[in-house]
């Protein structure tokens, strides 16, 4: 073979190489373009996930967490990691004294940002699942708000009636006036009911990310406390008639 030919067997062979080269430094850019698109993503997800775990904390009571900024710490040094082995700190052999004891160095950056999209949509699901729980209110929290009402003005009226046949009682020993038993009865203990109905609704009736006022149905919740106690009232003197 002549110096010519062997020449341009060189030249060839050069020239695939280079070609070779210029392919594998394009797909790497395009690798890294899409790891650090992939990273960025995340990290506003986290940054989103932050704010929103700060509203709850807030809405239940809570001090304002780090979250955001943790996330946002996260995904500043997430955005190191598709530059592994290209003279960042791993590459090099440097070691972080801060660094997750757990994480592997070699590990595929793909891999680790696959990882990370999964646990940031479990988070999702997680913080979903608190938000409805946090819609609901901490009393009878799959009852209607008018059955709710309902039930927490008649268990009032109940306590008022109790306390009418306690006053009853004191009233026939002589504890009690007939006027004032009159009073409590067709007065106090309705109004005292209805107020402590209405306070309940008010406080345990609320839930946590409510915006607004609960539901209180205050004509229905007069009506049930106005008209219980009396009637109880009267069906316990129609019962002490009849046994006598």
């Amino acid at each position: 073979m002549s110096t010519f030919d062997e020449y341009a067997a060189a030249v060839r062979q050069l020239s695939v190489q280079v070609r070779e080269g210029e392919r594998g430094a394009a797909a790497e850019a395009e690798r890294r373009r899409r790891l650090h698109a992939g990273v960025a993503q995340v990290g506003q997800r986290l940054a989103a996930q932050g704010q929103r775990l700060d509203q709850l904390g807030e809405a239940i009571g809570l001090p304002p967490a780090t979250a955001a900024t943790a996330a946002t710490a996260a995904t500043a040094a997430a955005s190191d990691g598709p530059d592994a082995g290209t003279g960042s700190p791993v590459a090099t052999g440097a070691v972080d004294p801060d660094a997750d004891p757990d994480v592997d160095p070699d590990a595929d950056p793909g891999v680790v940002l696959e990882e990370a999209r999964r646990l940031v949509d479990e988070a999702d699901l997680r913080t979903r699942e608190v938000e409805a729980l946090a819609a609901r209110p901490e009393l009878l929290p799959t009852w209607s708000p008018a059955a709710r009402a309902v039930a927490v003005y008649v268990a009032c009226a109940a306590a008022g009636v109790l306390l009418m046949l306690v006053l009853v009682v004191a009233s026939g020993v002589g504890l009690v006036s007939g006027f004032t038993l009159g009073a409590w009865i067709c007065a106090g203990l309705p109004v005292l009911s209805f107020a402590a109905g209405w306070l309940i609704l008010g406080r345990w009736a609320r839930p946590a990310l409510a915006t607004v006022e609960p539901p209180r149905f205050v004509p229905l919740g007069f009506v049930i406390c106005v008209a219980l106690v009396p009637t109880a009232y009267c069906a316990s003197l129609l019962l002490v008639r009849f046994l006598r």
